[in-house]
């Protein structure tokens, strides 16, 4: 079987946009609950309904991977599904290592879902000695003074980083050194990696605070309405209230 350190997703050859990449996952799960359920085919419309997405959109990113509807029939569910996975590159296997196993790195280690997606956990790495040797979802915990040889034994080319804040640089530095190429990164900082590295965050506190933001907002015109003031007027409040003393809207303070 292929691994990912000799083989790259075709999408960036084919000059597949950014934005379609990154509803492929979306379109995949949809068709993934599909065929579990033994749905032979499905249109355009029920499977942008099934991700979230319009079906217009839908029928734009699809025309980037090739034709595989039929007019008047739809898409067959099992050879999109292989398509789709083809595209993103799951059809190869994809070593991983995770650095970092506290609660996090622990949780991620135990997902289930990494194997019937193409990836497969190699490693896992912590910098803690009492940790070495510790099995963690059935996988020993290796010590972080061996992350270079580990990735080379492996062909690693997909880093996950779910170390504290303070450790994510020097460990991202010696991933991308030791020849990782693709990092998640759930520690909360932003890394800096050279040219031809990709990395995606995922912060749950940031998405938390947007969620929090729009609570607020619910809550405000909820009472705006009890008050009997109606959106029209609420909307004025607020649009007040975000004025400072001469008028100007102030600009946005940083975090």
């Amino acid at each position: 079987m292929a691994t990912g350190r000799t083989h790259r997703p075709a999408t960036r050859s084919r000059g597949i946009p950014e934005a379609t990449v990154a509803r492929l996952p979306l379109y995949l799960r949809a068709l993934t609950a599909l065929s579990e359920r033994s749905v032979p085919t499905v249109s355009s419309e029920e499977l942008a309904a099934a991700a979230g997405v319009n079906s217009a959109k839908l029928r734009k990113d699809f025309s980037y991977l090739g034709s595989y509807g039929t007019r008047g029939v739809g898409y067959d569910v099992e050879y999109l599904v292989y398509q789709i996975s083809r595209e993103l590159g799951l059809t190869q296997d994809w070593p991983v290592v995770i650095v970092g196993i506290g609660n996090l790195g622990a949780a991620l280690a135990n997902y289930g879902g990494f194997a019937s997606r193409g990836f497969r956990v190699a490693a896992l790495i912590d910098a803690d000695p009492a940790m070495a040797g510790k099995p963690v979802a059935g996988i020993p915990v290796q010590h972080s003074d061996d992350l270079e040889k580990i990735i080379e034994d492996n062909g690693v080319s997909i880093g996950v980083i779910a170390t504290p804040a303070g450790a994510a640089q020097p460990v991202c530095d010696r991933l991308v050194a030791a020849g990782v190429t693709s990092i998640l990164n759930f520690a909360p900082t932003v890394l800096s990696v050279p040219d031809g590295v990709d990395v995606r965050k995922v912060d749950l506190s940031i998405e938390l605070q947007i969620l929090a933001f729009h609570e607020q907002r619910k809550a405000g015109e909820e009472a705006a309405a009890s008050d009997g003031a109606g959106p029209v007027a609420a909307s004025r409040d607020a649009a007040s209230a975000d004025k400072g003393p001469d008028g100007d809207v102030p600009a946005v303070m940083p975090a």
